[in-house]
């Protein structure tokens, strides 16, 4: 039997489920996982449900159309693993985490290639066999480099980008080009230290949380929809170094558990924030 999953995003009435889970059951297909949110500061409901069956599922549409109200979201997805890109600078903790996750199925995805601007992540990527496309910066403009990437990135057609800490600010072209599709991951020590060396800040602040945030990229950055948040608890005795790698740790954590989310369809944005089923 072949497992689907449909998601709803429409504006709230009553009835709705009662609706969509009577289509379900009259092409005689069985839930096997649902959830459903109301936002009740805009009436907007969300609606998440696996369910499995014989029949092609994508029959439903035009049914749910007339039965839902008229501005409903409909997607009605066969479950498979999302085709990804990975960009990266020199730092390589997120990315080995996701290679290895890759490499043992981990991931609900296939990772196609890996974009950076600097060599130094090479052999790493490809002792996993995969491609690595070095692509420097400091010979174009900002808007002729994302140019060549957007260009590497097109020929593998990905569901999803993924920044393993890139470290170069994306121009709002590029981001609306792939709108909903970024995934960044960075430090939560911002926006109270920025810069090149916010460990070193944290540290002479005296900090007691590390954390970090996975979130969708839009213009305002670092400013995007959360998917997924966690700190933990350092004391005294952390340098700067020891704050640096405990950050790491946390960062390939919060990352790979964000990718999992958006990988099974679980993730529904909402204006600046998200809605998630797990």
């Amino acid at each position: 039997m072949q497992t689907s999953i449909m998601r709803i995003d429409c504006p709230d009435q009553k009835g709705i489920i009662h609706a969509v889970t009577g289509i379900l059951l009259n092409h005689e297909f069985n839930i096997t996982q649902n959830g459903e949110f109301v936002d009740r500061e805009s009436m907007h409901f969300f609606m998440r449900t696996e369910f499995a069956g014989n029949s092609d599922p994508l029959y439903m549409h035009a049914q749910l159309k007339k039965l839902l109200p008229e501005k409903a979201h409909i997607e009605i997805l066969k479950e498979r693993k999302k085709n990804i890109v990975i960009m990266a600078t020199k730092e390589s903790h997120c990315l080995g985490d996701l290679l290895i996750r890759n490499a043992f199925g981990e991931i609900n995805a296939e990772i196609k290639a890996v974009v950076s601007n600097y060599e130094k992540l090479k052999n790493l990527v490809e002792g996993f066999g995969l491609p690595f496309h070095y692509t420097p910066h400091d010979a174009h403009s900002r808007q002729q480099h994302e140019n060549i990437i957007s260009e590497i990135i097109d020929n593998y057609q990905p569901d999803y980008i993924v920044l393993a800490k890139y470290m170069r600010v994306l121009t709002s072209s590029f981001v609306s080009k792939y709108k909903n599709r970024l995934i960044n991951i960075h430090h939560s020590f911002l926006p109270a230290f920025t810069g090149s060396n916010p460990y070193l800040q944290a540290y002479q602040r005296g900090v007691k949380i590390i954390g970090a945030t996975a979130h969708f990229v839009t213009d305002l950055l670092d400013e995007g929809p959360i998917i997924t948040q966690d700190a933990i608890h350092i004391d005294h005795t952390y340098g700067p170094e020891e704050m640096k790698q405990a950050g790491r740790d946390v960062e390939k954590v919060v990352l790979a558990r964000a990718l999992k989310l958006v990988f099974e369809d679980r993730v529904f944005i909402n204006t600046n924030k998200t809605i998630i089923f797990e």
